[in-house]
């Protein structure tokens, strides 16, 4: 890891303000979706079902760029570059209820879909870059 997630970027992550996780396609081009985030460790940690189209992105080409804009001041954004440094099932459950108490301040997570495996995706960064602080 060359880059950790601290001081304003880190604040930027722990708030209520959505990610915008950016995949590349099987064909080349670029796939964005909003998501909720987390820092764990000095890394981006983000939540998902499987079967999602960025996730299978994620597991053909491990490269993402996440952009955290802050909502009270949307000309203040992080941006991170890096890739897939951890996939897990493990306690994916329980984490997409934790952000679910973040986001929904609901106890557990709403939109659960019978069957649904949830996966924890934690990235590792590249390059960390805030702007408009």
């Amino acid at each position: 890891m060359s880059a950790t997630i601290e001081g304003r970027s880190e604040e930027l992550l722990r708030a209520k303000n959505f990610c915008t996780v950016s995949t590349i396609n099987p064909d080349g081009s670029v796939h964005a979706a909003p998501v909720w985030v987390d820092v764990q460790d000095g890394r981006p940690v983000v939540n998902s079902a499987e079967g999602r189209v960025w996730p299978r992105n994620l597991e053909r080409d491990p490269r993402a760029t996440l952009t955290v804009q802050n909502l009270e001041n949307p000309y203040e954004y992080v941006s991170i570059r890096g890739r897939v440094g951890e996939r897990t099932h493990e306690g994916a459950d329980a984490h997409i209820d934790a952000l679910a108490k973040k986001y929904l301040d609901q106890d557990s997570y709403p939109f659960r879909q019978p069957g649904e495996q949830r996966v924890i995706i934690r990235f590792e960064p590249d390059s960390v870059h805030v702007w408009g602080s």
